[in-house]
């Protein structure tokens, strides 16, 4: 305590002294010099010591040097590597070179790689760094070591340990901002070194997570929050919902996108600074952004798009703007970009109403690059068409090789049987909903399907009471319904049910069954009779806040009606409203009767 105030008052001492004659202030320090208080005088120097360091620093961030100049007027890499040929500089300014040089490649959309380090000028301004590592700033310090990661530089090379150990030397020091950007870009790195570097980042981020205040850094924690402490991931959390209210509409989108995609509570976040109940807080969102689709970009316009479609909350305002977005602006969008739109799209079973417009532009920017994109991610894309009944022949026909089906065999078996199952909606759509389709397509729907089904699912609420009710409308003969019925398309039925002309169940275990894999029995369907599946959905089953259903399933309901099923549609909040048996049969029986006079209607 002494000790600080000795401080203070010798910067005020002090200052007031460089208010006052040299004369009237030399006595004073003689005098305490002179009793002891040499301390003062080193006190002195270190203050004015600082000033000076404080002045030269300012004066080298004011004074732009030539190479500053052209480095910020360069348009290619070449432009910078010119200027820095042509001008040097130290150590700092040699950071600045290779960083810029780097984003003008990777803005030309050239990855720098280590062909690039054939260049002389370039192995200068790599040399300069390492030489003159100590002088170099934090700011252009830190995004070095990327650029280093970028260009593939062995873990060996004496640059790249130079400004690995640098950093490691400095990492107390750096800002959240520094931080973070080696987090970012360092997560998957495998090298030991790199490692230790993104730990030590990771925990001084836990040791001084109340210093991050900027919006832009919290968007990129919680967007890595999957490789982040749990409980710094809870801070930021705090963090975010401090400055939610200073959040744009951009901003909004980005924290959304974020907490979605690993699973956090990004409602909740929302919903405690803006005093909104979840629906309201996306209508809110909507209604603020729907004027300013026309003036977003596209990787924000898909950005957002994606969130709501992960929320499964379609409006269909905003979506119609997103979609007349891609119309107008197309030729800026990557293919990246245009696939996730479409399968966001297909996802909420949204069809837009210039879809004619809207979808001759989707198959221009696709028919070039489409099966140029890795298998998972073309499954995607094509199973997404055929949702939304755009897929045309020749983008399902490769698919149907048995070499793509075996690409899709990579992964967890979670990942393998849901693209098994996604490549058996594409197929049965080439099957049941284009005309002429080939014979590969039928052989491979049988050869694909499952032997067995899924023993570890549990059923729900709905389905039990469901199959209860059903089986006592047949009047108990399990031989006159199915229940869990996999067929080949890759659909699981709840309840199939024969009935004869006047509606009566009949029994089905001796019919023939094309639709299952073992075929079913041997005798034909009677005159008259009619296949019916009983459909169970459930509240996942919809778009939120709705009773529309999501993509996935219209297509399910569209391609059990090609295949000869009558369906009949037992909805979660319809089912609830049901209280006694006698209540649950009659709506069964009204619904049976209705969706075979809609059928015969048509």
């Amino acid at each position: 305590m002494a000790g600080r105030l000795l401080v203070r008052c010798t910067r005020l001492f002090f200052s007031a002294s460089s208010l006052a004659p040299a004369a009237s202030v030399a006595p004073f320090v003689q005098v305490q010099r002179a009793q002891g208080w040499s301390s003062f005088v080193s006190v002195r120097q270190i203050h004015e010591k600082r000033q000076e360091n404080k002045s030269t620093k300012n004066q080298f961030y004011h004074a732009q040097s030539k190479l500053d100049e052209l480095l910020d007027k360069a348009l290619v890499p070449e432009d910078v590597l010119l200027a820095w040929k042509k001008h040097g500089g130290n150590g700092n300014q040699a950071a600045r070179t290779l960083v810029s040089w780097r984003v003008l490649k990777m803005k030309n959309k050239s990855k720098p790689g280590q062909e690039d380090l054939l260049d002389e000028r370039l192995q200068d301004l790599i040399h300069s760094i390492r030489q003159q590592i100590s002088t170099v700033w934090n700011k252009m310090l830190v995004p070095v070591l990327p650029t280093l990661w970028l260009m593939d530089f062995p873990s060996s090379d004496l640059t790249l340990n130079s400004v690995q150990a640098e950093i490691l030397f400095r990492i107390t020091k750096l800002t959240p901002k520094n931080l973070t950007s080696l987090v970012v870009h360092g997560v998957d790195r495998k090298d030991e070194r790199d490692q230790l570097i993104v730990n030590n980042c990771v925990k001084q981020l836990e040791l001084r997570w109340t210093e991050i205040s900027d919006v832009k850094t919290i968007c990129v924690l919680l967007s890595k929050g999957q490789h982040l402490p749990p409980m710094l991931m809870e801070r930021l959390d705090n963090k975010a919902l401090e400055v939610a209210e200073k959040f744009s509409v951009e901003e909004i989108c980005k924290v959304c996108l974020s907490l979605a995609f690993i699973g956090r509570r990004s409602v909740p976040l929302l919903r405690g600074k803006l005093n909104f109940h979840q629906s309201q807080v996306f209508q809110r969102m909507a209604s603020e952004l729907l004027p300013r689709v026309p003036a977003l970009r596209p990787v924000d316009v898909t950005r957002y798009a994606k969130s709501l479609g992960f929320l499964k909350w379609l409006n269909i305002p905003l979506f119609e703007a997103i979609a007349e977005h891609y119309i107008d602006k197309s030729h800026e969008y990557s293919t990246a970009q245009i696939c996730n739109l479409i399968m966001t799209f297909s996802r909420l079973g949204f069809q837009t109403s210039k879809g004619e417009e809207f979808y001759k532009k989707v198959h221009a920017a696709l028919e070039g690059c489409l099966f140029t994109l890795e298998p998972f991610l073309l499954t995607d894309v094509v199973w997404a068409l055929c949702v939304l009944q755009q897929a045309k022949d020749h983008y399902i026909l490769p698919l149907a090789q048995r070499e793509h089906a075996a690409k899709l065999s990579e992964g967890t078996p979670v990942r393998v049987k849901t693209y098994h199952q996604k490549l058996l909606h594409i197929m049965t759509t080439l099957y049941l909903e284009h005309q002429g389709s080939s014979e590969p397509a039928a052989s491979l729907l049988a050869m694909s399907v499952p032997s067995n089904p899924d023993s570890t699912i549990l059923l729900s609420p709905l389905q039990i009471s469901l199959r209860k009710v059903l089986l006592h409308l047949v009047g108990q003969r399990t031989e006159a319904l199915r229940t869990g019925v996999q067929t080949v398309y890759g659909w699981t039925i709840e309840v199939e049910v024969v009935v004869d002309s006047e509606n009566r169940p009949i029994d089905l275990s001796t019919l023939e069954a094309p639709y299952l894999l073992s075929g079913g029995g041997d005798q034909p369907l009677p005159a008259g009779a009619q296949r019916v599946a009983f459909l169970a959905w459930e509240y996942p089953n919809f778009c939120s806040k709705t009773h529309d259903l999501l993509g996935r399933f219209k297509m399910m309901k569209r391609h059990l009606q090609l295949a000869g099923f009558i369906i009949v549609e037992v909805p979660y909040y319809e089912w609830l409203e049901l209280k006694t048996e006698g209540q649950t049969l009659a709506y069964l029986k009204g619904k049976i009767g209705k969706s075979i006079a809609e059928d015969m209607a048509k």
